[in-house]
């Protein structure tokens, strides 16, 4: 076992039967394999999230994270209420939980390389949330999406509704969240919930496309961007010491020379050559 692959197996702790981590050419793939039970997310897995994204921001060898559910779907169930009786029995429990959810999903979420949801099958509850928190979502035809708190008698978190505002807007949101029901991937897809919707046979194919196609770009252009993004969205518009320093580091990045030479040599460039010669 590699100090990487001790390490993930660390993040993962007791939620290591459930979570599989696999790295190929840049990227990263996380799947969910509870198919007994629809791929719902325990809180141990929510617990691994938060440990175990860090693990992947530090690996050089990661470029891109691809989430999933086991292969055919679904993506994800949600949340395993199963869990609620006893985790959530009271207040503090309650509280706990709701922590270990928001710190899974923050940590997705501030993942500074890209991230893709493979999405087959349907994504419900916690598995839209898992699948919103993620930067690119590409979906099957057949797919089906929820957030049903309103099912539930809980509230939707204040940060979960706020990426959830930013992804598909205040209006839809109101409706994702106040009637509870389903939508299909083309209503998914016309509302921005999802960016693509393909053939079920082909999500798979398609997925690992985008995120190799990502992988091949400059990281250092990536990561910019995502913080760009980030600061829009938050309302963080002034150019300050932080923006300038993300600037500067690509002015000198062995991936801003490789580009300015294959352009100029008109042909493509090469991003992870440049940056292992520069490692």
């Amino acid at each position: 076992m590699s100090a990487t692959d001790s390490t993930v197996a660390a993040a993962l702790g007791e939620a290591a039967e459930h979570l599989a981590v696999s790295i190929e050419d840049g990227v990263a793939t996380i799947e969910l394999r509870r198919p007994d039970k629809h791929n719902a997310i325990s809180y141990a897995m929510w617990q691994a999230f938060g440990r175990l994204m860090p693990v992947l921001a530090a690996d050089d060898d990661v470029e891109v994270v691809l989430l999933r559910g086991t292969p055919g779907g679904p993506f994800s169930a949600g949340a395993d209420i199963a869990e609620f009786r006893t985790l959530r029995a009271d207040p503090e429990g309650a509280r706990r939980y709701g922590e270990a959810v928001e710190s899974g999903e923050q940590a997705i979420i501030d993942f500074p390389k890209p991230t893709v949801a493979l999405i087959e099958g349907f994504a419900i509850g916690g598995g839209t949330q898992l699948a919103v928190a993620c930067d690119l979502r590409i979906c099957g035809e057949g797919s089906r999406f929820g957030v049903t708190p309103a099912k539930l008698g809980i509230v939707y978190a204040l940060p979960s509704t706020e990426r959830l505002v930013e992804t598909v807007g205040a209006a839809w949101a109101r409706w994702i969240l106040l009637t509870g029901e389903l939508l299909d991937a083309a209503t998914a897809l016309r509302i921005g919930l999802v960016h693509e919707a393909v053939p079920d046979d082909q999500v798979a194919a398609r997925s690992l496309e985008v995120a190799r196609t990502v992988a091949s770009r400059a990281q250092v252009s990536l990561r910019g961007g995502k913080a760009m993004v980030h600061r829009v969205v938050t309302g963080q518009l002034e150019e300050d010491d932080a923006v300038h320093a993300i600037y500067e580091a690509s002015w000198a990045s062995a991936e801003y020379a490789e580009g300015v030479a294959a352009f100029l040599a008109k042909r493509a460039p090469d991003f992870p050559a440049a940056r292992a010669r520069k490692g």
